[in-house]
């Protein structure tokens, strides 16, 4: 029999590792002073939310989205997080960077202004997106905010990997069948992720007014899952039933770019109805089950860096897989950048396994259990009574986690080894403390400093949130950095006028030649 790939891993050398490639983009409403979704424009001194490389907006005009560049240490990726805050943060006025994932207080969907980007094509195209996913979906579910954490290993790594596990392969289709082989262990064990860092148990009473729900009462304008782990991840959150049809479980790259080209092509009767023009204004980029493959929401996306007006189908097809996307990540609230260095390391840790352990296909029945655990764990986390199904028996959620946990330490041992520090087992003992005290996991924190301090979700979420502000406005920009990122925002809406001025091609045909590519 021979050498399971975590053994042939243990035959690299530390000069052999050149360790990860990470980044992160980390969402997050601006509200006013009384904790209401902002009404607001998007600041023109955050920069063109179209072009600036740093600062945009997600499905709202009120959503930021910061983004970091590509670091290969925890640290300088935190350390430009932080950067990023401190600067939106100097530039929000009386407005306030809502730190909870699930949002402030809302009063219906006309209340969550749709994001803008201009009179470009290109950003007329994102506001139909955006505006298809309102009569798609409705907008509440579009103003919850996340942490979405980017990662990959350099060709040198996976030029010596192809090579210790005998591949034949051209480097760029072994590269693409690694990540799925991470990415489907990731969908095996991704239930661990909403136990140990889920941080939305509760929810402001306005998200789910008129909405049938099985919530408790935390308060007069809070609802809460007794057990839950983050009701973003929930059916209150991010769910689809048209995408339900899909069936994508990740085990190779062709039948998920085949699956989402289909996807995109087949009209679905409800949006159908819907049509594509209300009162002479597009309203959908298309009615079939998605508009684009970014409508697909999902745990976890393999992606490749797209250029000018590529579609992220064709990039994967032409030049494979780039990087994985964990996107089931809730916001920190505790953190004023909303994630924290342990959980980053951690997760280095855990995709690492995900990759190096064996990865059998998904079939369908096995794709239904795994979708079973993930919703358990999300709704019933904490419930002491809830149990797992693995190899086909029934576990208690601590054991599973806790066998999880132990499978790493090996290779946490052997990471610290080769970087001559204890990074990878601290981050691990921090999961094992959350194990052995269950009022640890976030979302039991969440709720304890609510109850604690006599504050519902809105009062809490807004107290913390400008305590963050304070902490970052507090440390300022050296001028240098300020300068810097002034000079960006100003980059960015010049970039958006020449391409405003520039673009000549009536919106209709350019939407069309799009559907057509």
């Amino acid at each position: 029999m021979g050498e399971s790939r975590h053994q042939l891993f243990q035959q690299f050398t530390a000069s052999q590792w050149t360790g990860f490639r990470k980044g992160v983009e980390k969402e997050g409403l601006r509200v006013d002073r009384n904790g209401f979704i902002a009404q607001t424009p998007h600041p023109r001194t955050l920069g063109a939310a179209l072009t600036h490389p740093r600062i945009t907006t997600d499905y709202s005009e009120a959503l930021l989205e910061l983004i970091t560049p590509v670091f290969d240490t925890t640290r300088g990726m935190l350390d430009s997080l932080r950067d990023i805050h401190r600067f939106v943060q100097i530039n929000l006025g009386d407005e306030v960077f809502w730190a909870p994932s699930m949002p402030c207080e809302l009063d219906g969907d006309e209340s969550i202004p749709i994001a803008e980007y201009g009179t470009a094509n290109i950003g007329r195209l994102k506001h139909v997106y955006r505006q298809g996913l309102a009569v798609r979906y409705g907008r509440m579910m579009q103003s919850i905010a996340g942490a979405h954490y980017n990662l990959s290993l350099p060709d040198s790594f996976w030029s010596l990997w192809q090579h210790a596990v005998g591949d034949q392969q051209s480097l760029q289709d072994f590269k693409s069948d690694q990540y799925f082989w991470l990415i489907r262990n990731f969908r095996r064990r991704s239930w661990l992720l909403m136990l140990l860092f889920g941080a939305s148990p509760a929810l402001d009473a306005s998200f789910v007014a008129g909405v049938r729900h099985d919530l408790a009462r935390f308060s007069d304008d809070t609802r809460y899952g007794r057990h839950a782990t983050s009701l973003r991840m929930g059916d209150l959150g991010y769910h689809n039933n048209a995408q339900a049809s899909l069936n994508i479980c990740f085990n190779e790259l062709k039948t998920y770019t085949d699956t989402l080209f289909r996807a995109i092509h087949t009209p679905w009767p409800p949006y159908e109805e819907i049509g594509i023009q209300r009162d002479g204004e597009f309203i959908q980029i298309n009615t079939s089950v998605l508009q684009i493959e970014n409508e697909y929401y999902s745990a976890v996306r393999p992606k490749r860096t797209t250029a000018p007006q590529e579609k992220p189908i064709q990039a994967l097809e032409s030049r494979g897989v780039e990087y994985i996307e964990v996107r089931c990540l809730d916001l920190d609230p505790f953190s004023p950048v909303g994630v924290n260095e342990s959980q980053i390391d951690f997760l280095d840790l855990f995709l690492m396994d995900c990759l190096l352990s064996d990865s059998p296909r998904i079939d369908d029945d096995e794709c239904d259990r795994l979708d079973d655990n993930y919703q358990d764990v999300v709704a019933r986390g904490r419930d002491p009574e809830l149990t797992l199904c693995r190899a086909g028996e029934p576990v208690a959620v601590s054991d599973a986690a806790t066998a999880v946990l132990d499978r790493l330490e090996p290779l946490a041992e052997q990471l610290d080894g080769w970087n001559r520090d204890d990074t990878y087992r601290r981050a691990l003992n921090d999961q094992r403390a959350k194990l052995a005290d269950p009022l640890q996991v976030p979302s039991a924190r969440v709720l304890e400093a609510m109850e604690s301090s006599g504050m519902g979700h809105r009062e809490w979420g807004l107290e913390i949130s400008r305590r963050h502000q304070q902490t970052l406005r507090n440390e300022g920009l050296p001028d240098e950095l300020m300068a810097e990122f002034k000079q960006m925002s100003e980059a960015s809406l010049s970039e958006q006028a020449a391409m405003e001025q520039s673009d000549n091609q009536p919106f209709d045909e350019f939407l069309e030649q799009y559907r057509r590519s």
